[in-house]
């Protein structure tokens, strides 16, 4: 089956709930956090495209965001940090049928994980990635993060951040990602649109998504103030408007920013197949004796 082959449920078949996509695990994030919207616009994306749990693979790093595997019925990996774009793809390789979503925040994939990110990219594995950003470490009780703001003041840097922070959108675009987009967690059902569109969308789809930290950092009056709409006329499909729009909004816009059709890695290596040998393991071990 392709990539971008993601297949509803069959004529006939029961229709899957949004509870029955939740796993009964309580999410134990602080009240308010931004991530409860991502998690609850997943559920929705999942029910909106009728996919079987059994098919699905939710794959995280570590941090607040990544815990999220436990919170839903389908399968999951909790791995190491900064190390779910790798993990997932294996799984995406191993088996190409699979929709599998990558969860993390600001540190776990601009941080430890920006190398991955990079690759996984420019290789357009078919991966949904959610990136949860709300500037700071809330795990780790409020360290700055690489999209911290200038000057922002934290455990880790008490005068002031003096690193330039990571635009997720432009470094995504910079990467070679075929389908970026932007959401705001106080919006789940437009974001939980954006998320069924970057799992239907066959090549890696990277959602940046401004998931307030309302413990340590912004809240959600910031974030009101600061996010605006694509203006209904916008072409998803001009790279250069994408970038030139990171490079210089004002407003944080939500909804697609760029969009185009690239071949998916899964589906560029079956074409070697018909060449593949048997490997010849006694053959191997010989030209070391």
């Amino acid at each position: 089956m392709p990539d971008g082959a993601k297949v509803a449920r069959a004529p006939g078949a029961e229709v899957i709930s949004v509870k029955e996509y939740k796993s009964g695990d309580k999410p134990i994030w602080c009240p308010g956090c931004g991530d409860f919207g991502v998690l609850s616009a997943t559920y929705k994306a999942l029910a909106a495209l009728q996919l079987q749990r059994h098919e699905v693979v939710v794959v995280s790093g570590i941090g607040c965001s990544s815990r999220t595997p436990y919170f839903l019925s389908t399968f999951g990996v909790h791995g190491v940090h900064g190390r779910s774009l790798p993990i997932a793809t294996g799984i995406k390789l191993a088996n190409p049928a699979l929709t599998i979503l990558v969860m993390g925040g600001d540190g776990d994939l601009m941080s430890i994980g920006t190398g991955h990110f990079t690759h996984a990219a420019a290789r357009n594995i078919d991966l949904t990635c959610v990136m949860m950003d709300n500037q700071t470490y809330g795990l780790t009780k409020a360290q700055s993060s690489p999209t911290s703001f200038l000057g922002h003041k934290s455990k880790s840097t008490p005068y002031g951040v003096v690193a330039k922070p990571i635009n997720p959108v432009l470094f995504a675009l910079a990467s070679g990602a075929s389908y970026v987009a932007r959401g705001y967690s106080a919006r789940p059902n437009d974001l939980a649109d954006i998320i069924a569109g970057g799992i239907r969308h066959p090549g890696f789809a990277f959602i940046h998504v401004q998931s307030p930290c309302a413990e340590f950092f912004n809240t959600y009056d910031y974030y009101d103030e600061h996010v605006e709409s694509l203006p209904p006329d916008w072409d998803a499909h001009d790279l250069k408007a994408a970038v030139d729009l990171a490079l210089t909004e004002e407003k944080r816009h939500l909804g697609v920013i760029y969009e185009e059709e690239r071949t998916a890695l899964s589906d560029a290596v079956r074409k070697f197949e018909p060449d593949t040998k048997q490997f010849d393991l006694t053959a191997y071990l010989q030209r070391f004796s």
